[in-house]
């Protein structure tokens, strides 16, 4: 009998908290009277029951663990680089785009932008090509990581967008990535 007293305690809470959240103000004064009396009745609920108390205090510290977890941080490195006339991710990178997997999936409201780039070889038309199928070879990895295709979008800019100027084996090394623009 006394451990129904104590959940009926808390289901009443619960109830006058729905209530009181889910009540909006309309400038009515009997509806404003009628909040403050249950947000009374709530805390009276509260401070007469300890069990209720640290069953609030639990619910109140599982948020913000959820909150902290959502608050995952943006990887520092925002490019990854490829092979010359490659789409495919290098093993050096996977680190990288886990990161950055783990901070959409934390993060479900963020959206990235994902440029695929090349260097100056090739037509422009191939090129475009080319950083397409970049960008949409880091979307697949994000997605089998479990990023939501919703927070994905790849535009290629080809050779348009060089991060070097130049035509060295250097220079042309930087210009094929791909950037995470969020």
């Amino acid at each position: 009998m006394m451990e129904l007293m104590k959940h009926s305690k808390v289901f009443a809470l619960a109830a006058v908290l729905a209530l009181v959240a889910g009540c909006g103000s309309t400038g009515n004064t009997e509806e404003v009277a009628d909040e403050v009396t249950e947000e009374v009745v709530a805390e009276e609920v509260l401070s007469s029951d300890g069990a209720v108390a640290e069953a609030a205090d639990s619910a109140a510290a599982a948020e913000a663990e959820a909150n902290a977890a959502s608050d995952a941080i943006l990887p520092a490195i925002n490019t990854i680089y490829f092979d010359f006339d490659k789409s495919n991710i290098r093993s050096e990178f996977y680190d990288v785009l886990n990161g950055h997997a783990a901070y959409l999936m934390a993060n479900p409201s963020a959206k990235v932008k994902l440029e695929g780039h090349t260097d100056e070889r090739g037509t422009p038309e191939y090129n475009l090509a080319l950083g397409e199928r970049r960008g949409n070879s880091v979307q697949r990895y994000l997605s089998l990581q479990g990023v939501d295709a919703s927070q994905l979008e790849v535009v290629s800019y080809g050779e348009e967008r060089p991060a070097v100027r130049g035509q060295s084996s250097q220079a042309y090394s930087k210009n094929r990535r791909v950037e995470f623009n969020y």
